[in-house]
């Protein structure tokens, strides 16, 4: 079995058509239970045959918790008033016989809410961070693990009534100066003119950001929902469009019928959905939303399809995309259904079609994702296992057939035996001095790669572009030190492109030089994958151009934007260096790992080929008793053998197997 990661379906499976995205959610969660368990066997038998090294007992435990925390983002982006929140009420909340978060027309979501399951909490809650925290320098992460900043609302789970009710405070506004605004980055002196009261006042939402936590069972199975607010919040809050919406498996883009596609639709488009479209693990959907305003009674349902269907087509030609991305639904009529139970209705409003595609493209990529993660994680760890189990299995049974056919011979032919094994023994000190020469060599190269992504560094980077900033007088000067900032810093991650591969490239040579001259066949490195950081600092940096080039960076007093610039931007950067230093430094140490267990393997099996052959030599009697003692070894090793290749099947097993499952016992 060839231990590899499975694309995501491109067809979709016909049988899953019969299931709704909650179950296939809850197969997704069964998978990972499953994977766990297998993962934790895994590393039981490591210990018991003292395999397990502290950093490789670290990356196992560290890869459990990763399982167990691992969350589907699901992100749904709209302008005011097109039906978004109302679209996440239908699909996973219609079970509570009542719109749950508030959506009715003037009720819009005015700051973004993300709704997911705490498992560490004890009871569920409505947080809720005010929106006067956009003055200080911490961002939302950093407010997340300061729990005396937030409005704190318990919820009642036994009554939908308390909840809903709870969750009307997301769509709260408060009345302020413009100056107010101004200073909070809320009120665009040109774009926001029409907005503002006769007494100079202006409303803008109460609270920042939501967090709702509460035990539905989508929610425990690790799926989360990001409800974000329209362009002019959207685009005000860049923690957002740096790491919410890239950290989430799907864009669900809402557009409604009523309106089509809108020029602030477009920009919000360009500049917040279509900007992933260079990630592969990004899937987009966009819904045409409310086309029950279609529904016209003196037409037949034939002239109704076709209007639609070219609505449809328009929307896909105007976002560039595929018209079947493009999925026409109504959402209000879908709730409606759902909670009357009426089944011709919820037909008609489309809405299982949605689900279908949020069941058959999304999960089965971000199980993909998910798989292709621990396979570079520990892919080669398990592999390089089996590889070893392999070969001690291999071992025992030449062992069983050299010892068979020493029966009634003399002690020359096992004098040549163990002459022939300490010549080995000498191939092996030879590989062991090998490695140690190409050992400092990759530190070298790896210690190159360290330089570049120097948090240090970056650090006096970081402070001096601060003091530049607050040390010019004028806008020009401000922005001047913005773009020399990511100039460096663009700059400094194609050096570190550049060493990242030199260093891949060396550590494929010493590989396949052991693997040519000592027959230490398939083993393969585990490379430094820098691409993804790479990716991250582009999008900040395209964040960064809008930053600099905006009205409202213009209007700002300077003090706020050198703060909303390093809270927002550069520590985004900051972050991307730590993770990437964070996982250079544990790749180099585990880098040659393979190449030292297959060595330690090696000698394992020499020594032990000695010991028999000294003893036998001893005494003839120990013939028959060791060839026992190597056949029950050999069962053993096959034992492991199937355990491992559990592993592999548990990992490689697609979420069609659980719903079939489930569709064979009922």
């Amino acid at each position: 079995m060839e231990l590899k990661q499975k694309a995501p379906q491109q067809k979709h499976q016909a049988h899953m058509n019969q299931h709704r995205f909650s179950d296939q959610m809850q197969a997704f969660g069964q998978w990972k239970h499953d994977l766990i368990a297998a993962v934790q066997t895994y590393q039981a038998w490591l210990e018991k045959n003292h395999l397990i090294q502290p950093e490789t007992e670290l990356r196992l435990f560290e890869m459990i918790e990763a399982l167990r925390t691992d969350q589907m983002n699901i992100a749904f982006v709209a302008e005011f008033a097109r039906g978004k929140t109302e679209l996440i009420n239908t699909i996973f909340f219609s079970d509570y016989g009542m719109r749950l978060l508030p959506s009715e027309p003037g009720r819009t979501t005015m700051c973004p809410t993300e709704l997911f399951y705490d498992s560490k909490a004890n009871k569920s809650y409505l947080k809720l961070l005010p929106i006067e925290t956009r003055l200080s320098e911490s961002s939302i992460q950093e407010y997340k693990k300061s729990p005396g900043n937030w409005t704190t609302i318990i919820l009642d789970t036994s009554s939908p009534e308390h909840m809903a009710q709870a969750f009307t405070e997301v769509v709260r506004t408060k009345r302020v100066s413009t100056e107010d605004a101004l200073k909070l980055g809320l009120f665009d002196p040109v774009q926001d003119a029409d907005q503002v009261n006769q007494d100079g006042y202006i409303d803008i939402p109460k609270w920042r950001h939501a967090l709702i936590s509460f035990p539905h069972p989508l929610l425990r199975e690790g799926l989360t929902i990001l409800d974000t607010p329209g362009l002019n919040a959207l685009g005000s809050e860049p923690e957002l469009t740096l790491s919410m919406l890239p950290n989430a498996q799907a864009i669900v883009f809402v557009l409604s019928a009523d309106t089509g596609v809108s020029k602030s639709d477009m920009d919000m488009w360009h500049h917040h959905v279509q900007a992933l479209g260079s990630d592969s693990e990004h899937s987009r959907i966009v819904v045409l939303n409310k086309v029950d305003t279609l529904w016209d009674e003196l037409k037949s349902d034939k002239a109704i399809a076709s209007l639609i269907d070219e609505q449809c087509k328009s929307v896909a030609r105007q976002l560039s995309v595929d018209k079947n991305n493009v999925v026409p639904v109504s959402a209000q009529k879908g709730l409606v259904a759902r909670v009357r139970k009426d089944k011709v209705l919820e037909r008609r409003s489309n809405i299982k079609a949605l689900e279908n595609i949020l069941g058959q493209d999304i999960l089965p990529k971000k199980q993909f994702i998910l798989r292709e993660n621990i396979l570079a994680e520990i892919g080669s760890m398990v592999e390089d296992s089996r590889n070893l189990v392999a070969n001690r299995l291999n071992n025992v049974n030449k062992q069983i057939k050299e010892l068979q056919s020493l029966s009634g011979k003399n002690e020359d032919v096992i004098q040549h035996l163990m002459k022939k094994t300490r010549a080995e023994q000498d191939i092996y000190q030879k590989s062991l001095d090998s490695l140690k020469i190409n050992r400092k060599l990759f530190i070298y190269e790896y210690q190159q790669l360290a330089k570049v992504l120097s948090l240090t560094e970056l650090d006096k980077l970081m402070a001096d572009t601060r003091q530049q900033m607050a040390g010019t007088w004028t806008t020009k000067g401000l922005r001047t030190a913005m773009q020399n900032f990511f100039e460096i810093i663009n700059n400094s991650m194609e050096k570190a492109n550049k060493q990242s591969h030199k260093t891949n490239v060396l550590l494929q040579t010493i590989f396949r030089k052991f693997n040519d001259d000592h027959g230490l066949i398939d083993i393969r490195p585990k490379m430094f994958l820098i691409n993804k950081f790479k990716r991250d600092i582009e999008r900040v940096n395209r964040e960064a151009e809008a930053f600099r080039k905006s009205p409202v960076t213009t209007m700002t007093e300077q003090s706020f934007v050198i703060k909303k610039f390093f809270i927002s931007l550069v520590s985004s950067v900051r972050n991307t260096y730590y993770t990437a230093s964070l996982e250079a430094k544990s790749w180099h140490k585990s880098g040659l790992s393979p190449l030292i267990s297959r060595l330690k393997e090696q000698k394992y099996q020499i020594d032990k080929r000695l010991e028999s052959l000294r003893k036998i030599s001893d005494s003839r009697e120990t013939l028959q008793q060791r060839i026992l003692e190597l056949e029950g070894t050999a069962e053993t090793l096959n034992n492991q053998l199937a355990d491992i290749n559990m592993l592999i099947e548990t990992i490689n097993r697609p979420l069609e197997s659980f719903l079939e499952g489930e569709k064979t016992a009922a």
